[in-house]
């Protein structure tokens, strides 16, 4: 079900809300009463951006949160606990911009071809190891579909041509960007 501009806002405010909390050390804001789609378990991802670079993002795969709870964690997740960046500072706070994925279910594919470079993203497991890229990276650094599942084999931890072994699993998803 697609969002509404006003659950987009909600969203937002809600992510904005959670990291400035965790910023002065208090409990995660209480979440407001919103529309059945925010109430709905959902797939999301949170993105910061800080002067247009990357500067966290962390996210939860599966529907087994309310789309609102897991974007509120997943913010906070994102600003101080990506284990790339040190923790968000709140000088870079006012700077920091949000970007949220809300993710369709995953859907296993059998064959690349079913991949739609810059409608899907791409989540690759093979025991014991898995990686994720949502569909943005791959328009942002203009791949094509193999690149793109040789990166997300990197991003797993696998050699970047493990995505064509028969005991590797590829599935697909799209996501709502805003």
């Amino acid at each position: 079900m697609a969002l509404s501009p006003q659950d987009k806002q909600t969203l937002h405010q809600i992510a904005r809300e959670a990291i400035w909390a965790a910023l002065q050390g208090q409990p995660l804001p209480c979440l407001p009463p919103t529309s059945a789609v925010l109430q709905e378990k959902r797939g999301a991802f949170v993105t910061l951006h800080l002067r247009g670079q990357l500067r966290g993002c962390i996210g939860l795969i599966e529907p087994i949160k309310p789309l609102l709870q897991t974007v509120q964690e997943m913010a906070v997740a994102a600003a101080f606990r990506d284990p790339r960046f040190p923790p968000l500072s709140s000088q870079e706070f006012p700077e920091v911009d949000i970007e949220i994925s809300v993710l369709s279910p995953l859907q296993e594919i059998k064959t690349p071809e079913a991949i739609e470079v810059g409608k899907h993203g791409l989540y690759i497991v093979k025991r014991p190891y898995a990686g994720l890229l949502l569909p943005q990276v791959a328009t942002q650094y203009h791949w094509n579909r193999e690149t793109f599942l040789r990166e997300t084999c990197r991003k797993a931890g696998l050699p970047s041509e493990a995505w064509k072994e028969a005991d590797t699993q590829i599935y697909i998803f799209s996501a709502e960007i805003f």
